[in-house]
């Protein structure tokens, strides 16, 4: 192995829907990347081989084997213990209510040091370190995705207070409300999570509401309504996809402004498949959406776009990696 070898690092960002790797050099450029499925049957097991799978692809195509890497950080869904790279409650993923060891599984299979933090919290790390938040000393990261997760810089590091900080999406913002994929009700989620969102497309779908999305789901090829295929409906002017995405618009107003009247973060960030896929036009709406909920109206904080893309969060993942690991 090379001195150059020796410095890569794996990142793998797990999604609801896809599985982004990528190998990255000192300078965190990307060598090699690749995509996979998110399994949709099975539990953290069957994940667990799809993740070494999509690192393994990204790894040739940087051109290493697996085990040239200096380590492999994964940015995970739910409730994540540092220490021993435990995940609990992840419950976008299939059978994935209890914890797994997820870092010790990585370890064996891809023979590499493995970390794993919550991936909404490494994805923001990544634009505090590398992209839109840079110049901020405190930063609130909403990710609009599958789920609706949160990423919280104070003081310029990250705050993951026990392992379940910044879970944004699961602040209540309407008492005995919608019903959400966590199984609580009123959280933010379960309003603006694709997940939700898609199952309130299904539920009006059944009683007899026209709607594109499903046709447009079809036509992609797809299982799920997709972060693109919710875009495409919208810019068609899908009236059911036009209702339902301006009632997360709302959810996620309300419930980023009440983690604004607590914390005052210097800045907001939005990122998320939804988030990144909508840009800049939905960054505006959320943040006037949020407006009225601010205590501290007058001098809002700027709320702006994720800069890293969809590698965000797999170049996050990247940095959970110790420049001693091996």
């Amino acid at each position: 192995m090379s001195a150059t070898n020796g410095r890569l690092r794996g990142g793998i960002d797990l999604g609801g829907t896809k599985i982004e790797a990528i190998v990255v050099d000192e300078r965190h450029q990307v060598r090699g990347q690749a995509r996979l499925p998110t399994p949709t049957e099975g539990g953290p097991a069957d994940v667990a081989a799809a993740m070494t799978a999509a690192m393994a692809k990204a790894a040739a195509a940087a051109g290493v084997a697996p085990t040239a890497l200096l380590g492999v950080g994964a940015g995970s869904p739910g409730t994540v213990e540092a220490a021993s790279g435990t995940v609990t409650g992840a419950r976008n993923l299939p059978g994935w209510s209890g914890s797994y060891p997820l870092a010790a599984e990585l370890r064996r299979r891809l023979g590499v040091p493995a970390y794993v933090g919550n991936d909404v919290a490494v994805a923001t790390n990544a634009e505090h370190k590398l992209g839109a938040g840079k110049e901020y000393r405190s930063l609130l990261g909403v990710f609009w995705g599958t789920g609706v997760g949160g990423g919280l810089i104070l003081d310029r590091r990250p705050w993951h207070g026990r392992g379940g900080a910044g879970e944004i999406g699961h602040m209540v913002i309407k008492r005995g409300g919608a019903r959400c994929p966590c199984g609580r009700r009123g959280c933010v989620e379960a309003y603006a999570g694709r997940s939700a969102m898609e199952a309130r497309a299904r539920r009006a779908l059944a009683k007899g509401r026209r709607t594109e999305l499903f046709e447009l789901m079809h036509e992609r090829g797809r299982t799920r309504l997709t972060s693109s295929i919710w875009w495409h409906a919208v810019e068609r002017g899908d009236k059911l996809a036009v209702k339902l995405v301006e009632r997360a618009v709302k959810a996620l107003g309300a419930g980023i402004a009440s983690a604004v009247n607590l914390l005052d973060p210097e800045a907001v960030l939005i990122g998320g498949g939804l988030g990144v896929r909508f840009g800049e036009p939905y960054v505006r709406r959320i943040a006037e959406a949020m407006r009225p909920h601010l205590f501290n109206d007058r001098t809002p904080p700027p709320v702006m776009l994720a800069s890293l893309g969809d590698l965000g969060g797999a170049l996050g993942a990247a940095l959970l990696v110790p420049s001693d690991a091996a």
